[in-house]
């Protein structure tokens, strides 16, 4: 069959067309507040609304160029869309921070990272996949607007642009359907509802439900509205973006990094759980296969990460005249990095880089396991974890018991075959991108170390954000070559969605008529 290329450009449009209204109405906000503050300055302000400008004409020309075509959307046709729709996304996302770098009145004596178009475009990709790398090596020289729409591309990215495109517009019928299963995060064995649009907005529902309730948790605990608010959006995506360069380690209240790694496991949490407890049915969601092995990988990572802080203490808990600190303090740090990493949101309250070897390599295994199937989070979903487990010990038996025939399950449900093909081919996938990553990155970077190209690679690609060495928690990405960059930027986007969507891209069967 012919590939629709009209019906891809007039919803393309139609996303960008979304995006560019939540730009134009951060952008609104910003000017009104610029007037209301008496302040001189709407640089940003007009960053913003050139931003939302040229994303509606660009949305415009696409919706006329595809007005003709059909409403409905084949599998191909859906590939091809989500993979342009974060490409487009991040580009147009990108504007603001190219305007702004142009616009600002000492952008001729004062150059700043935002002055490449590349570092803007990166900036916007780990944000839409929700992966917290950043290029900026101070964020106290961007405006609030900007360190506000830098947060909200994150939230938006976090259940995915794609989703919020299903749901609130509905004449994509089947194709919606087709379009969210590419784009819904991990495999997963029990639906929300049967009907694809009210999955999306319940979702969503959900998402902004806990929104709301991080926001006012953080401005109970001390946080201004509009840190809290900035937090709030990076931390239920599991983005980890912040408006400080020392990340939540900026905030020195106990209170905060709590409420902070309580949102961040409910983020990681599958949101089906939430949809049946909402229902009443809460039974069955202790006996989850996936959300106990969640609970026990956290658990477990804190008990080995804290051990080993408390073995082998950095300097950062040592004081001066050789007591240590508190073990409160030592366990909060230890768990905030393990729920952190795993969730895939990036936060920081500690320069982990200076960890002892058994925390890193903890947290270095905890960038491969990720979150749950159906959150927010990133990384190989611990449902497909426990697939492989279960897989494995399955083959083992049949060695020495080659006669017995044993279904495969997950709780009550019957793992497909297809389902465990789709499992291990993605876990192979994984691992040879990340191979394929590493070996990008040190063949651009002649004088970089394993170490930092190896962790760079997998918190690109697992949409994590900050890894080890020169890259740490105090590090940033912007001494990366152009090249690097664009490495990295789509290994987020195979990470974001989860590498079988834009592998098929590059298939030539992918573009044939058959």
């Amino acid at each position: 069959m012919t590939l629709e290329l009209r019906v891809i450009i007039r919803h393309l449009g139609m996303l960008l067309l979304v995006l560019s209204g939540v730009l134009a109405a951060v952008a609104t906000f910003a000017l009104g507040s610029d007037v209301l503050r008496g302040l001189p300055d709407h640089s940003h302000a007009q960053a913003l609304l050139y931003s939302a400008a040229c994303g509606l004409l660009l949305a415009c020309l696409l919706i006329a160029t595809g007005r003709s075509s059909s409403q409905q959307i084949g599998q191909r046709e859906a590939l091809l869309l989500v993979g342009l729709a974060w490409l487009g996304g991040a580009a147009v996302s990108a504007l603001p921070y190219r305007f702004w770098a142009g616009l600002r009145p000492d952008a001729a004596e004062t150059p700043h990272a935002f002055d490449s178009f590349l570092d803007c475009f990166f900036e916007a990709m780990s944000g839409l996949t929700t992966t917290g790398a950043t290029i900026l090596e101070s964020i106290g020289t961007v405006p609030d607007s900007l360190l506000l729409w830098r947060a909200l591309t994150q939230w938006l990215g976090g259940l995915g642009i794609v989703v919020l495109f299903v749901a609130v517009l509905p004449m994509l019928g089947v194709g919606g359907r087709r379009i969210y299963r590419l784009e819904a995060p991990g495999p997963t064995h029990e639906g929300v509802k049967p009907r694809i649009r009210d999955t999306a907005r319940t979702l969503w529902l959900m998402y902004v439900g806990l929104t709301v309730a991080e926001i006012i948790a953080l401005k109970t605990c001390g946080m201004s509205w509009f840190d809290s608010l900035c937090h709030t959006f990076t931390t239920l995506a599991t983005g980890g973006f912040s408006t400080f360069d020392a990340s939540i380690a900026g905030f020195d209240q106990t209170s905060i990094h709590v409420v902070i790694i309580v949102f961040m496991f409910l983020a990681g949490v599958n949101f089906g759980i939430y949809y049946r407890i909402l229902q009443g049915r809460w039974r069955g969601v202790g006996k989850d296969p996936e959300l106990r092995l969640y609970i026990g990988i956290l658990l477990a990572a804190t008990v080995i990460v804290t051990s080993s802080l408390l073995s082998n203490p950095p300097e950062a808990y040592v004081a001066a005249d050789g007591t240590r600190a508190p073990l409160g303090i030592i366990i909060r740090d230890a768990l905030f990095q393990v729920v952190s990493v795993q969730t895939t949101t990036g936060f920081a309250t500690a320069d982990f880089d200076t960890w002892g070897f058994s925390a890193k390599a903890t947290l270095m295994l905890l960038m491969f396991v990720g979150a749950s199937a159906g959150s927010t989070g990133g990384g190989m979903k611990v449902s497909r974890i426990l697939i492989v487990f279960k897989v494995i010990l399955t083959e083992l038996e049949h060695v020495y018991r080659p006669h017995v025939v044993r279904t495969t399950k997950m709780g009550r449900t019957t793992i497909h075959p297809d389902l465990k093909l789709n499992t291990l081919v993605f876990v192979v996938l994984i691992a040879v991108t990340f191979g394929a990553g590493t070996a990008a990155l040190m063949a651009f970077e002649t004088d970089l170390d394993i170490t930092t190209a190896a962790t760079a690679s997998v918190a690109t690609l697992n949409n994590i954000g900050p890894g080890l060495a020169r890259v740490g928690a105090t590090q940033n990405y912007a001494w990366f070559s152009p090249e690097s960059k664009l490495v990295m930027t789509g290994l987020m986007v195979l990470g974001r969605l989860e590498v079988f969507a834009i592998l098929a891209l590059f298939m030539p069967r992918f573009w044939r008529e058959e």
